[in-house]
């Protein structure tokens, strides 16, 4: 009879050749590529657009960039300010700074407004109107790497020291102080964040882990285990994913790899307790240790293998977006997990026999005789806890449905209640100087002066002037002169504020109103197509764009990847009815989630809006992973239906699931929730809703609602497949 071949698989890495073999080649991968390639983290951040160029707002851009061509660079906004009024002395300070910035230019910088040389009404002209704040640029030269616009900066520091100007100190304190902010100060800003995030993550990810694979096992060397395989792993992944991004094949992104990291250690440590809760539970009948590990592949590595499929799958749909931030995380995210979930069927099984049953010291799982001749009890779990469960949920199954779902439903009602921002700003703490230095320019200056709208047209030839009509509009406050095209006067520039602030909800509802309102104005005129002769650019514009991108990626991922992992679902299963319910419970997994997650987000942490990237984001990882846990404990049921009553197979299956997937799902979990002591905004909201629904997933979805749902369906759970046309 012919071996399956996942049991011949298990038998070539716990043989005494090939477990030696399989971990020996693996370390030396690790080896070679980390001297080969380098690691991700080494590489520089890419600041590729997050639009694709076909947006209405990188359309102006463009057209702004060639007509109305701008060579003084990328500025540093520097932002002055002293809480009682800014004095003679200290525009005495300001001059000085720019005298010492001409004399000895910071490196990379490209030009210098000539303020030193500016009388007193110049400065007061341009302080706001209560006296307190004025801001003045400095251009650096366009595409300098951050790091080396950090080192400028440092040198700037040591100019403002010696004019004692205060960088770091309270805002109320009476002092002159200035804080660095525009494109220049915000890019190094948000790449001092993450690096310092990715430490902290690494540190608190780690340890997180090991405390509850402690608690949770109460034997310190299976605690090691898993991170030691998440480790080497990862001594693959990063060298690759470096080599990648050096090639020009994947863009690096901070943001992906911090939540990469989390993935991989709460993904990859799943994994390897799936595959060792199988192994100790066989340790209890087979005394050796290879002939169990044979075993244990065979019976959860198909799980194991379509877990983390499914997930690779699931994540790997994000390369169909259009938004560049989603595009980013493809790769890594499903690159990652591939590889640990190959790792977890390579390098554990390798490890776990070579250690033996000490792995598992002091409760070491042995067989009735060996127990015997050592004199030793057994440690035998008796799934007290999990057994309660399953017999409640096999007797009762309508009050677990009706309850359950009721939970559910009752978080995703508050969905539609979800406030979004597309500000990126926002989701930086809010003691950042660069947010800091615009805090201080919406409350001292005209809101809409924090981003002004570009406003382009082409007029065909037609002579005419827009700017007092678009003054009368009412959500306008300002209209700037007209400005011609240097090589086609068809072309014009109005530059425009809102009244209101640039980055609110209600202002991107004004993009669309503008470009209407502005194409009736050109047809009013007599100049056909209007609308392919309007654009519209600035941050606000372009948070538009991304809100409207961000829905087209919703509408296009989300049924893409629930149709990809239904047919994984039905090639593993071969079932339509497991497949259909196991989708759907979580989908409305995913739903309570995010209403939770809102509920925590705004009444408790006081977030007056959630990033518009979250949703998304929380869908593939909240849908891809909770299958994770439904595909885990719908393999056990399938393989306990074979040789019983359907009853008693739903109940064993969640007997024999509980104690692992509850600890999967606290640990993977935990690592999400580490993301919520960071200070980035999208990472706390990511990592909140996250967790919660991870949790939803292990203590409400996967012990209750899915084997209820199969209990009440009874033969019908396995329509068509052979597990139903045996008991038809």
């Amino acid at each position: 009879m012919q071996k399956h071949p996942l049991e011949q698989w298990g038998a070539m890495v716990a043989g005494k050749k090939g477990r030696l073999l399989a971990l020996t080649i693996w370390v030396l991968l690790v080896v070679v590529l980390s001297f080969a390639w380098p690691q991700i983290n080494s590489i520089e951040s890419d600041s590729a657009n997050n639009l694709p160029d076909s947006e209405m707002s990188e359309q102006a851009a463009a057209i702004i960039e060639e007509e109305f061509p701008n060579d003084a660079g990328t500025p540093l906004l520097l932002v002055w300010h002293r809480e009682n009024g800014l004095t003679t002395d200290d525009y005495s300070a300001i001059q000085k700074v720019y005298k010492d910035l001409k004399t000895i230019p910071l490196a990379h910088q490209s030009l210098v407004p000539p303020y030193d040389e500016m009388p007193p009404q110049a400065f007061l002209a341009a302080t706001s109107e209560n006296g307190s704040t004025i801001v003045t640029p400095i251009f650096f030269e366009k595409g300098v790497a951050t790091d080396l616009l950090q080192e400028s900066l440092d040198n700037l520091t040591k100019t403002m020291d010696m004019y004692n100007v205060q960088l770091d100190e309270e805002l109320t304190k009476d002092a002159l102080h200035v804080r660095y902010s525009g494109p220049v100060g915000i890019a190094t800003d948000a790449v001092s964040l993450f690096s310092q995030a990715d430490v902290k993550l690494l540190i608190a990810t780690v340890m997180l882990v090991l405390v509850l694979l402690i608690l949770i096992y109460r034997s310190p060397l299976l605690a090691i285990i898993p991170l030691i395989v998440v480790g080497l792993a990862y001594g693959v992944i990063s060298p690759t994913l470096g080599f990648f991004a050096e090639q020009g094949w994947i863009d690096k992104d901070s943001q992906a790899v911090s939540i990469m990291t989390v993935l991989l250690f709460g993904a990859g440590t799943d994994y390897c307790l799936f595959l060792i809760s199988k192994y100790r539970e066989i340790l209890f009948d087979i005394e050796d240790k290879a002939s169990a590990m044979k075993l244990a592949v065979k019976e959860s590595g198909g799980a194991i293998l379509m877990s983390a499929l499914t997930v690779v799958i699931g994540l790997a749909t994000l390369s169909l977006a259009h938004y560049g931030a989603f595009q980013r995380f493809a790769v890594p995210f499903s690159f990652g997990v591939l590889v640990m979930g190959i790792a977890a069927l390579v390098v554990l099984p390798a490890i776990l026999v070579i250690i033996g049953r000490v792995a598992f010291f002091p409760f070491t799982p042995r067989t009735e005789d060996m127990a015997r001749k050592k004199g030793k009890k057994q440690h035998k779990s008796s799934h007290k806890i999990s057994r309660k469960i399953g017999h409640f949920v096999t007797h009762k199954p309508w009050i677990v449905i009706v309850v359950t779902v009721l939970l559910l439903g009752g978080l995703a009602a508050f969905v539609p209640r979800i406030q979004y921002t597309f500000d990126l700003l926002s989701s930086f703490p809010e003691d950042m100087p660069s947010r800091e230095g615009f805090t201080l320019i919406e409350e001292n200056f005209s809101p809409g002066e924090l981003a002004p709208v570009q406003l382009v047209i082409d007029t065909t030839g037609t002579d005419i002037n827009i700017q007092q009509s678009l003054t009368v509009l009412p959500y306008i406050d300002t209209v700037g002169d007209v400005q011609i095209g240097e090589k086609s006067d068809a072309i014009q520039l109005y530059e425009l504020t809102f009244n209101a602030n640039p980055y609110a909800k209600e202002s991107l509802a004004h993009i669309p109103e503008l470009k209407a309102e502005v194409v009736n104005i050109l047809e009013s005129t007599g100049i056909k197509n209007a609308d392919q002769q309007v654009w519209i650019g600035g941050e606000t514009a372009s948070q538009y764009d991304t809100q409207q991108i961000t829905e087209r990626d919703e509408s296009v991922i989300m049924p893409t990847m629930i149709a990809l992992i239904a047919i994984l679902l039905f090639i593993y299963l071969r079932s339509v009815t497991a497949t259909v319910y196991l989708l759907a419970t979580v989908i409305i997994s995913y739903f309570g989630a995010l209403g939770a997650g809102w509920l925590i987000l705004h009444h408790i942490m006081g977030a007056e809006a959630i990033s518009g990237a979250i949703p998304l984001y929380a869908f593939v990882f909240l849908v891809a992973l909770g299958e994770d846990y439904n595909i885990f404990m719908i393999s056990e049921i399938w393989k306990k239906r074979k040789n019983t009553d359907h009853l008693t197979a739903v109940e064993e299956g969640v007997v024999h699931t509980g104690s692992v997937i509850t600890s999967a799902g606290l640990i993977l979990a935990g690592t999400f929730a580490v993301l919520a002591t960071l200070p980035i905004q999208v990472l706390v909201q990511f990592g909140v809703v996250t967790a919660i629904g991870v949790l939803l997933d292990t203590f409400i979805v996967r012990p209750l609602l899915v084997p209820a749902i199969t209990t009440v369906l009874g033969k019908y759970a396995f329509w068509p497949g052979p597990l139903f046309k045996k008991d038809a």
